[in-house]
């Protein structure tokens, strides 16, 4: 992976077309290296999400072009400087709770990069949100203990409603209620250098994934109920 991060790091500093084009040659190998680590890590969550096994996603289904979509964008760099997998049952598109492995050098203008996982669902549609806020109000408990067992993992809620929804008012455990006023429901985790850079990288990042097991299983089952139109 060291030769991924040592091409991203130099495209963050020279994020422009004769650049690019002049290192094409590496942007295809880097991409090589990180399409056969995204092919990995789907083979080792499959071998514990059962979700995943069922409906299994192609590379290309769970990986991101690189070229940046600038028409809506002040920033004008032509390229991302960065590689993300997002290993979801179906593909990146489905609904369902996903695994993402991110990877960002630290920027030149300051901004840190890093490498991130994430597992979770990030802008879930109406009716799955409000499967997910049915199933916490009637079983929070479980959710927060699968939130407990996702060691080193921590739950994102810098994106959050300023109250709780309405019909969820009586809620009176204040941890419920944060969680209820979540937009967007993941756990994450930062990685270190030392671990991105040593060997078996996909089956070490399948374990510590494994750790939101339960927690994944929970978000899918509130999929389940809202797409079967239980709502």
């Amino acid at each position: 992976m060291k030769r991924v991060y040592d091409f991203l790091f130099h495209l963050s500093r020279n994020n422009n077309k004769p650049w690019f084009d002049a290192h094409k040659a590496q942007y295809l190998e880097a991409k090589q290296v990180f399409d056969t680590f995204t092919s990995d890590l789907i083979d080792e969550i499959s071998k514990w999400d059962g979700y995943l096994a069922s409906n299994k996603p192609s590379v290309k289904d769970s990986t991101y072009r690189i070229y940046r979509d600038m028409r809506f964008s002040r920033d004008k760099s032509p390229y991302k400087s960065r590689m993300g997998a997002f290993v979801v049952p179906g593909g990146k598109k489905a609904p369902y709770c996903g695994y993402y492995f991110h990877l960002e050098p630290p920027q030149k203008n300051g901004l840190l990069g890093g490498c991130i996982l994430y597992v979770g669902i990030y802008q879930p549609d109406p009716k799955i949100i409000a499967s997910f806020r049915d199933e916490v109000s009637v079983n929070g408990d479980a959710f927060l203990k699968t939130v407990r067992k996702a060691k080193g993992f921590d739950l994102y809620q810098d994106n959050m409603y300023r109250r709780v929804p309405a019909g969820f008012e009586n809620v009176e455990n204040p941890q419920l209620r944060k969680i209820l006023m979540l937009k967007d429901v993941n756990l994450t985790k930062v990685l270190d250098k030392d671990f991105l850079f040593g060997d078996n990288l996909a089956k070490r990042v399948s374990s510590e994934l494994k750790k939101c097991r339960d927690f994944s299983v929970f978000l899918n089952r509130c999929v389940d109920y809202a797409l079967e139109g239980n709502l």
